[in-house]
Parts: structure tokens; C-alpha cells; sequence
């Protein structure tokens, strides 16, 4: 789901791409957001869980939220703090990425 764009789906007619296109629903399109998944353990957080950073417009994110309820029935929005943590270290590890490709590169 997080990774299926619809518009880039060959198998699909041209009369299902205009359906889609006039569903709210299935534009609600993750692989064109920037996105992170990680596991607990990763984060120093709850070993049995996986942890999701969208970042997109609010706009979006009050649509996504709703169809990820629906579709990963055990999937809860962290509390503030948590939810800044993760942030935080996902940003990190992007930051400590960047820099490495800088350095093979630069």
C-alpha cells in the first residue's frame, strides 16, 4: 500500500485510471509522499512494533490517516512525545545518510 502508485500500474485500462482519477480515495497515493518505516528495535522504542513518518501537506495527512486505520486495523497515532522522538531520529539517520553519500561523492 505505502509503496503502490496506481497511475504507474501497467496492467491497469485506461477506464480504470479514470475511475481513479475521480475517486478522493484511491488519490490518496503514499508512494508519492516522502515516507519512513522502521522497526522499534531501530529507534530504541518498542521492539514489537513498526514505527511510519509520513511527511506531507496536512491536507493529505487528514485523508491518509483514515484509510490507514482502515486498512492496518492495529495502526494508532503516537502520543506527542513519542511521535517526537521518532521524528527526530529518523531525521538523524537521514542527515548521518546524506552525509555519507557527500563524503563517496563529493
Amino acid at each position: 500500500m505505502l509503496s503502490y502508485d496506481p497511475y504507474l500500474d501497467n496492467s491497469l485500462s485506461p477506464d480504470q485510471i479514470s475511475k481513479i482519477k475521480s475517486d478522493e480515495n484511491a488519490n490518496i497515493i503514499f508512494a508519492r509522499q516522502d515516507y519512513w518505516l522502521k522497526d522499534g528495535i531501530t529507534l530504541g522504542l518498542d521492539p514489537e512494533k513498526y514505527y511510519l513518518v509520513l511527511s506531507a501537506l496536512e491536507e493529505f495527512l487528514e485523508k491518509a490517516e483514515p484509510k490507514l486505520k482502515n486498512s492496518i486495523k492495529s495502526i494508532s497515532r503516537l502520543d506527542h512525545d513519542t511521535e517526537l522522538k521518532v521524528a527526530g531520529e529518523m531525521e538523524k539517520e537521514r542527515n548521518e545518510s546524506e552525509s555519507g553519500l557527500g563524503m563517496i561523492f563529493g
